[in-house]
């Protein structure tokens, strides 16, 4: 997520009450979760088990609970609870905003589109030409929708990304900054939820069809081209390549990626990266033929105990 402007080290530091180590003028340009953080970007680290990974990664500002050395070309915001604070942060510069009409009055219509009845279009959505929203869908804030996009009734686009902090007193909830963006000739099917990236882009590319009930959560990218059943879930932060098929009740981990041409038969669970145009069966998901031929071997096992008590 991108600052409307850049700010400094000592402004942020003011922002959430904090320490800082490095330049007070040093520039921040956004925040980001460590698989997606830039040049500029804040990432934030609570656990020691994580600090090495974020101090190297490409973020050159650290949100963390220890004063550690700070690395070279980098800053340090020094916080007690750098998951409170992170979330300070987004609420400050992507604060909700309630709505008292059906559709925004910033919102972009494209030429040609049709809003069927009882849809909500929140603030700062775009949606392009020649699309049909049907009724009873819902498109939250910021979210960018293509051209020739169809979306079913019921369907709801940029709800908050599934990711807490588990505390004493309960869940902690870390809030969501991010879009949901939808290219072209995408069709997406009824009951459908497509959440919101934290601080990035949830994206489905264009082409891709979505059946009924399809669950997709925060961050995920979907390729281009591809197939999705209905009743597939389909994890946080996971790169979904071209080209990709996925049948009807398949469940997929988060973080992984699916590489182009992969198919996932039915009721699959997916907890690994795929290898390029294989197809998966099972749970855990192995290489079908694989799947079958073990099925094929087990059938046998009572025939062979029975030769085994002849002999």
């Amino acid at each position: 997520m991108k600052f409307p402007k850049p700010y400094t080290l000592k402004q942020i530091a003011q922002l959430i009450d904090c320490e800082f180590r490095g330049s007070e003028d040093f520039e921040i340009l956004g925040i980001n979760e460590i698989h997606v953080v830039k040049p500029g970007d804040i990432v934030f680290v609570d656990h020691p088990k994580y600090y090495d990974k974020a101090l190297k990664s490409a973020a050159t500002i650290v949100l963390i609970n220890k004063d550690v050395p700070c690395p070279d070309g980098k800053a340090l915001l020094i916080s007690d609870d750098p998951f409170r604070d992170f979330n300070k942060i987004t609420a400050h510069f992507k604060p909700f905003k309630p709505s008292n009409i059906a559709i925004a009055d910033n919102a972009i219509i494209g030429e040609g589109t049709v809003i069927q009845p009882n849809c909500f279009i929140g603030n700062n959505v775009t949606i392009g030409e020649n699309c049909v929203i049907h009724a009873n869908v819902s498109i939250n804030d910021d979210a960018i929708i293509g051209n020739n996009v169809t979306i079913h009734s019921g369907t709801v686009l940029g709800a908050s990304a599934f990711y807490y902090k588990n505390r004493p007193e309960g869940y902690d909830q870390l809030k969501s900054g991010g879009r949901v963006i939808i290219k072209d000739h995408v069709d997406i099917g009824a009951l459908c939820t497509i959440d919101r990236g934290v601080t990035g882009d949830t994206t489905i590319g264009e082409g891709t069809k979505l059946d009924n009930q399809i669950q997709i959560g925060h961050d995920t990218i979907i390729g281009k081209k591809c197939l999705i059943a209905s009743q597939t879930g389909i994890a946080g932060c996971v790169v979904v390549e071209d080209n990709v098929t996925i049948w009807g009740q398949v469940g997929v981990k988060s973080g992984i990626t699916i590489a182009e041409g992969t198919v996932l038969y039915a009721q699959s669970g997916l907890g690994h990266t795929t290898e390029v145009g294989k197809t998966y069966f099972g749970s855990p998901a192995i290489d079908a033929r694989a799947f079958f031929k073990e099925k094929a071997y087990i059938k046998m096992i009572p025939e062979m105990v029975q030769k085994l008590k002849n002999l």
